[in-house]
């Protein structure tokens, strides 16, 4: 039987979406990655190795004043966070010290500035410490492994303002993986005020490739890691985007309210999605986004006064010997970008995880 060129190019035109979309769905899911954890407590830091990559680190620097995740790399092992200025490299903004890898402080608790404390090098004069006290927990799996830590919120005297419980859930399949952060904060002998500020809370600093376009004429870092002749304005390799939840994408996301946001981009020839996710029982669901241009990537709950130029204030505070839980989801993709379905998809099952 002979079928006709218009019939041969109808069915080509009818299953070509349907192959497309098989062929994302195999790209993105596929068997589940092996989840280990290597602690190396006279380095300060836990390695987190998925699939046999060492996808980041778990760390505690004298000179940062936070346990962070750092670096932060894609399961092809591409890093996706600043280097600067834990391990500088050419072509980097040298802005902010103190923002590097994934972190979760805040400007204001008590007075004291936990999230710009070492931003002139050195540690603030009213800058609070998070110190890193102790690893509680480390459970290999398949798919799916755990991390549990304990930290100390002090004051510039060593006082302990909060108790912090964190537990993360690194979770991986096919070509992405999940980082979910549960923080439970718990106050001591005294009333915590944590006044409106939009310095904060949960943020990563990404690598250059991943910032907007600029116009900004500030030089970038040299091979040795010194400012050198090169603009962010020549915006070299630059391919970032935001896109949030609600529609909204470049730099207009900043101080606007969203589930989840998405910053998407290239770095070389690899497509990298990467996705912080709200969770319907934080406080101010949904999140304020304190998310820049130049890298910062930032959802922060309590900056209502400076998101809304004063219309919404939300001065959080948390009763001495009560807690307060924090829950956040970071998704991170390696030769593909997601969708708002996949987004919806992943976003609703961190959801419904933790209640």
């Amino acid at each position: 039987m002979r079928i006709s060129g218009c019939l041969i190019l109808f069915l080509c035109l009818l299953l070509s979406p349907r192959i497309a979309n098989a062929a994302r769905d195999e790209e993105q899911t596929g068997k589940k990655q092996q989840v280990e954890f290597l602690i190396k407590e006279s380095e300060q830091k836990v390695d987190v190795i998925i699939g046999g990559i060492t996808v980041t680190s778990y760390c505690w620097p004298d000179n940062v004043y936070k346990p962070v995740l750092y670096p932060v790399r894609t399961l092809s092992g591409t890093e996706i966070t600043r280097g600067f200025p834990l391990s500088p490299r050419k072509g980097e903004r040298n802005d902010h010290i103190h923002q590097a890898g994934i972190w979760f402080n805040y400007g204001n608790v008590n007075g004291f500035d936990f999230w710009g404390n070492g931003s002139t090098g050195r540690k603030s004069e009213n800058g609070g410490v998070v110190k890193h006290i102790s690893i509680e927990k480390s459970k290999n799996g398949e798919g799916e492994g755990t991390l549990a830590v304990k930290a100390s919120w002090q004051d510039p005297s060593g006082k302990e303002l909060l108790e912090e419980k964190t537990e993360f859930q690194f979770i991986a399949e096919g070509r992405y993986y999940c980082i979910d952060r549960i923080t439970t904060l718990t106050a001591g002998d005294q009333d915590i005020s944590m006044k409106d500020t939009k310095e904060g809370m949960f943020a990563i600093r990404v690598a250059r490739q991943l910032e907007l376009p600029s116009k900004e004429d500030v030089p970038l870092l040299d091979a040795y890691g010194k400012p050198g002749t090169e603009k962010a304005s020549e915006n070299k390799g630059v391919t970032g985007n935001y896109r949030s939840s609600e529609g909204i994408t470049g730099e207009a996301v900043w101080s606007t309210r969203a589930k989840w946001m998405d910053l998407y981009g290239t770095i070389g020839i690899e497509k990298i999605s990467i996705v912080i996710c709200d969770h319907p029982e934080n406080p101010s669901y949904p999140t304020y986004w304190h998310a820049r241009g130049y890298g910062l990537f930032s959802a922060n709950p309590l900056g209502g006064s400076d998101f809304t130029k004063g219309k919404e204030i939300v001065n959080f505070s948390i009763p001495a010997g009560k807690s307060v839980t924090f829950r956040y989801r970071t998704i991170i993709t390696s030769g593909f970008h997601l969708n708002d379905e996949d987004i919806n998809i992943l976003a609703n099952d961190f959801a419904g995880r933790y209640r």
